[in-house]
């Protein structure tokens, strides 16, 4: 068993995003919208869709994104974690068809569902399993398709989702000053009537009753979620900051979850931190839920805009609800 204390550093990053664009032009077109308010309220211009494939097409695309950065194998990873609410299929898991693809043929995996907050619940399960010492390279990916479960008659919920994949190798350092510090996640059950998908599960299995009250599509209270989505991803960001005995000064950037722009700014503005500071793709690709992080990362990082030794603060807010914060020091050149 491992004695040596080892900390989880990402040394590879990738992602993928589907060709075609949903702007709001098109949503003017089907629903009672417009541009200006579409992009007030949630700060979205465009977003992804994915017309030919699935969730696990999206996440294996994204990891051989990463694996043409690093001399890593598929064969070398030891397990997979797809962070996902829109699995191709109940069983078997996304991470046994990605896996397939890829050619992981010594890898196990399993899919984790958490919303929104899935990519930081996956990061910290991926992290602890490199911590055990057991195992070497582990990647954790978030991917959804979330144009498959909206409902495009929806004018409060089909404007916010998009597609994307993004994918994360976490491999282990003795440098317990670097890679993934610290986190704090949490869930509270009572707010699963906010944020759902009521049909498909063991309470409602699927039938012509569920099809025909749209069950098998997202739904959202859109001011409940917000009231306390903009509170507790704020509080949290603050909150392992704090923790961690950084200063806004000493944070390069926040990493938000990308659901709403307003959100975004009453995090940023609650930890002191400016605008220049802030990573934000939302305007691009919509909300992608588990996704929409490690995009930020990957095409930050791809910019030239992340630096080695940086002080990253991780922050979500999703249907649960689930939401968390992570303290992650940059470790790639």
């Amino acid at each position: 068993m491992q004695s040596t204390k080892l900390n989880a550093q990402i040394t590879a990053v990738g992602m993928y995003v589907p060709e075609k664009v949903l702007d709001n032009k098109y949503f003017e077109e089907i629903v009672e919208t417009n541009d200006e308010w579409i992009v007030s309220r949630t700060g979205i211009k465009e977003r992804r869709k994915m017309e030919n494939g699935a969730t696990s097409d999206m996440a294996a695309f994204a990891i051989l994104d990463l694996l043409k950065t690093t001399s890593v194998k598929a064969e070398e990873i030891d397990v997979i974690i797809v962070a996902t609410v829109t699995p191709d299929m109940f069983f078997p898991a996304t991470a046994c068809l990605v896996q397939d693809k890829i050619g992981a043929k010594n890898a196990w995996g399993f899919d984790l569902s958490a919303a929104c907050s899935g990519f930081l619940f996956a990061l910290q399960t991926g992290a602890a399993l490199i911590e055990s010492g057991r195992y070497k390279k582990v990647i954790v990916v978030g991917s959804d398709k979330m144009t498959a479960i909206s409902d495009y008659t929806d004018r409060n919920t089909c404007i916010l989702f998009g597609d994307a994949a993004s994918a994360i190798l976490l491999e282990p350092t003795e440098d317990l000053s670097t890679g993934l510090i610290d986190t704090l996640l949490f869930t509270d059950g009572s707010g699963k009537d906010a944020l759902n998908m009521k049909g498909g599960g063991s309470l409602n299995p699927s039938s012509h009753e569920t099809v025909d009250n749209k069950m098998h599509y997202i739904y959202q209270d859109g001011k409940a979620v917000f009231k306390v989505a903009v509170k507790g991803m704020a509080d949290i960001s603050y909150e392992v900051m704090k923790k961690n005995n950084l200063d806004s000064d000493d944070v390069a950037y926040l990493v938000p979850h990308q659901a709403n722009l307003r959100i975004i700014d009453a995090t940023a503005n609650r930890m002191g931190i400016s605008k220049d500071k802030v990573m934000i793709n939302i305007h691009k690709y919509g909300n992608t839920t588990a996704a929409t992080i490690p995009l930020c990362l990957t095409e930050y990082y791809r910019a030239g805009k992340i630096k080695k030794g940086d002080n990253l603060i991780l922050a979500a807010f999703g249907a649960g609800y689930t939401w968390g914060a992570a303290y992650l020091k940059w470790s790639i050149d």
